[in-house]
């Protein structure tokens, strides 16, 4: 009966309103007579009478002035929410959530957003740092960040940052003791500082490619870690070999503190990319992210 009566309310709003049934039909798109009718089919479901009509105005009963006054400040509250509503759709504002690894947020995801979000007070962003392959929709997340070659084909992918690629590198203390790895099989008699995928419970695979061969080793070794920045803090105190991506590392490789080795089988990765379900509509401060991480060449 709710859902009946709430059209026939708000046209008895009007007509109270406007103490015309002249008026409040213009006001409302509709015929003088289908309002007449629509109000009298309220009333006889309510058995109240509501409005008292001659042929020169017409006034609220007591019943009908009290409906006016309990429902008037509801409806107000709704149109207010509405306009809310709204301005949310046209202003950027609201949380975002992204699942993404740490070396995304480290090296691409929050350089930029750091950049922007000062001009944004009203965006609140979340950022889920793991290494897993999340499933975004079923956790909720509004995007993820991923290599471009590990997207699902079914989900928006727009480029976020430069290709890059892993290195294996270990200190010098270490290569003291150990002989240098010259094929990537050799590193199954090294020390390696392993790197746990949260997704399947198990430790990644190195791999390697060099004149389209492509090779995957399981290494061991006494650490293992799910983030890149504490494999290379073990790397540099000489607990063994570690595959972590470059940019990490040119600092330490400059400086001496770390050694390369394996650099001609190490192949750049297409660079990460933010991902989303094409089926749903993005907000401003969505949009606003997207536009924030999209990676431009440099000239």
């Amino acid at each position: 009966m709710l859902r009946e009566d709430m059209k026939d309310l708000l046209w008895f709003l009007e007509v109270a309103k406007e103490k015309s049934f002249t008026k409040a039909a213009a006001a409302l798109g509709t015929s003088q007579p289908t309002l007449s009718h629509t109000i009298r089919q309220l009333e006889a479901r309510l058995g109240v009478r509501l409005l008292t009509r001659t042929t020169r105005s017409v006034a609220t009963t007591e019943a009908g002035e009290r409906l006016l006054q309990s429902l008037a400040p509801r409806f107000e509250e709704i149109e207010a929410d509405l306009a809310a509503l709204v301005a949310f759709r046209e202003k950027p504002s609201g949380t975002v959530r992204l699942t993404l690894s740490d070396h995304a947020l480290q090296t691409t995801v929050w350089p930029k957003l750091a950049q922007v979000l000062a001009d944004y007070p009203d965006i609140r962003v979340e950022l889920y740092s793991d290494n897993g392959m999340r499933n975004i929709v079923e956790e909720r997340f509004d995007a993820g960040v991923r290599l471009g070659e590990s997207v699902d084909k079914d989900m928006i992918a727009v480029r976020i940052g430069p290709d890059w690629r892993l290195r294996a590198v270990a200190s010098p203390e270490y290569f003291a003791k150990h002989d240098i790895p010259i094929m990537p099989q050799d590193l199954v008699r090294h020390v390696c500082i392993n790197m746990r995928q949260a997704t399947w419970g198990g430790f990644y695979s190195w791999e390697f490619e060099k004149d389209d061969r492509e090779l995957r080793v399981r290494v061991d070794g006494q650490l293992s870690f799910n983030s890149s920045i504490a494999q290379i803090d073990a790397a540099l105190q000489g607990y063994g070999i570690a595959y972590v991506p470059e940019d990490l590392v040119d600092e330490h490789l400059a400086a001496g503190r770390l050694q390369a080795v394996l650099d001609d089988w190490s192949q750049p990765f297409t660079g990460y990319h933010l991902y989303y379900p094409s089926r749903r509509q993005m907000s401003p401060a969505m949009t606003v992210i997207v536009d924030a991480l999209r990676h431009r060449n440099k000239l």
